[in-house]
């Protein structure tokens, strides 16, 4: 049996309806199985990472678990539990923004990703790691000012990214999930191409029928008003990976083919996927 922690967010409810998809036994772990909305034959079980009695119970018979966490809840608890419950493979959805054998990490994002990441190693479980560095579905925080015209304003126009389509991302946790040869190993998962955000919001245009453009305002005020609403560490250190991206093409590898069988999805894909998004 495959458990995914964090089945209802992204990525995780994707990777659940891969799995089910595939015909593989798989149990989803959400607070309100009444919601979760999830494919016929999934297993969907209540759970709380910070209860941690309610956990014992989503893990029986667990033989494999795909870790989706939201950013800054620690996975102690859920690990100890693992172990006990005879779990032997963990799959942690982890960032792109680690850099591996750093003594201190650059950011909170990587600082964080990072303590987990050696928190599953140390729980001498078999582990992999996906990193992934910036999704596609990170173009959606654009949806908001596209109802009201077509002009999106942001910092850095200019900083490039190979996006991952999170079907992609579903699909290779899909893949690595009760398989061998990925013991041990982290991967970093990219699109097949680098765009800067202005040509992403181009494509989008395209697949919209719109013409649509990208205004460029100081980050000052934009880092200033969105952490009114979140952690402005996180803000900072996620504007100042953007940032270090202008005027630099993002890496391309083919990591998501090497686990999927498939070419990456195009940023054109996910646009024609998501246009019902912006309407």
């Amino acid at each position: 049996m495959i458990l995914v922690i964090g089945a209802t967010a992204q990525f995780g409810r994707q990777t659940v309806e891969a799995l089910a998809a595939a015909g593989r036994p798989v149990r989803a772990l959400t607070r309100n199985p009444q919601a979760a909305g999830l494919p016929e034959g999934v297993e969907v079980v209540r759970g709380d990472l910070t209860d941690t009695a309610t956990l014992a119970p989503a893990l029986e018979g667990v033989s494999e678990l795909l870790l989706v966490l939201p950013y800054g809840l620690e996975a102690g608890p859920v690990l100890t539990e693992a172990q006990r419950a005879g779990v032997r493979q963990v799959v942690f959805l982890s960032s792109g923004a680690v850099v591996e054998g750093a003594v201190a990490q650059p950011d909170v994002i990587a600082a964080y990703h990072a303590r987990v990441e050696e928190q599953i190693k140390a729980s001498g479980l078999e582990w992999t790691f996906l990193r992934l560095m910036f999704p596609a579905i990170n173009a959606l925080s654009w949806a908001m000012q596209l109802t009201s015209g077509d002009v999106v304003r942001g910092p850095y126009a200019g900083a490039s990214a190979s996006v991952v389509h999170e079907q992609d991302v579903a699909e290779a946790a899909a893949g690595v999930l009760g398989t061998s040869g990925h013991a041990g190993r982290a991967y970093e998962l990219t699109g097949p191409q680098s765009l800067t955000q202005g040509e992403q919001l181009a494509v989008l245009g395209g697949a919209l029928g719109r013409e649509l453009s990208f205004e460029e305002v100081p980050d000052g005020p934009v880092r200033q008003q969105l952490s009114q609403f979140m952690d402005g560490d996180f803000i900072n250190a996620l504007l100042d990976l953007m940032a270090q991206t202008v005027g630099k093409p993002a890496a391309i590898n083919d990591v998501v083919e090497q686990l999927t069988g498939h070419p990456a999805r195009t940023f054109d894909q996910w646009a024609a996927d998501h246009a019902a998004d912006f309407s």
